[in-house]
């Protein structure tokens, strides 16, 4: 499989639910999901290794300000957004528990308290504008880490078009998460060398 995200077509685009089928059903490599995106099944790799640290500062942090009832993790779940046609795995997510007492393999996208992503060069399109745009209509906060970039941005205040409020800040700050949440997000684990920063060594 390629490191940057692969289309796959289905028999009757804009179908959704025989599309989520099909994603259901999917042997899908070790390391990677499927996921639904303006109309297509998108096959991407999960997060690099040396994301893992920041994978789990976040989630440690988060948990102790998670609202009552709301589970926090980083295992491979599909979120649904029916009305929009779209199904994403998000790289953490805070969701209410009651959600994952339901049969099936997917879960409601209503259910979100929060969303986190560690964008990359093969993930940021999707992460800035098509997930952006559907967390946006539904879930209370999403936080999209720029791994390049080295920083965060926060993202609140969901309407019908899209998040009312946003906030930026470079890893190293604190950053205020939002209500469900409200509290101060330490972000000083979360800068990561590349891996071409970390082969060439001291000058």
């Amino acid at each position: 499989m390629a490191e940057r995200p692969t289309a796959i077509d289905a028999a009757q685009p804009g179908a959704f639910e025989d599309m989520l089928r099909i994603v259901e059903q999917m042997d899908t490599p070790a390391g990677y999901k499927a996921e639904l995106i303006r109309g297509k099944i998108v096959v991407s790799p999960w997060s690099k290794l040396r994301y893992k640290r920041v994978m789990k500062s976040l989630r440690l942090q988060l948990e102790r300000h998670a609202p009552e009832g709301h589970d926090v993790d980083v295992a491979p779940f599909l979120f649904t957004f029916p009305g929009l046609e779209r199904a994403f795995g998000p790289d953490l997510h805070v969701a209410d528990e009651a959600v994952f007492d339901a049969e099936g393999r997917h879960a409601d996208g209503e259910a979100l308290s929060l969303v986190a992503e560690l964008t990359s060069d093969s993930t940021k399109d999707v992460d800035w504008l098509d997930k952006l745009d559907t967390y946006g209509r539904v879930v209370p906060v999403y936080l999209l880490l720029d791994m390049k970039m080295q920083e965060i941005n926060a993202f609140w205040d969901p309407s019908p078009k899209g998040y009312r409020s946003r906030t930026n800040i470079s890893f190293g700050r604190s950053l205020r998460v939002p209500a469900p949440f409200d509290f101060e997000l330490d972000t000083s684990e979360f800068a990561v060398e590349s891996a071409d920063a970390s082969r060439q060594g001291p000058e």
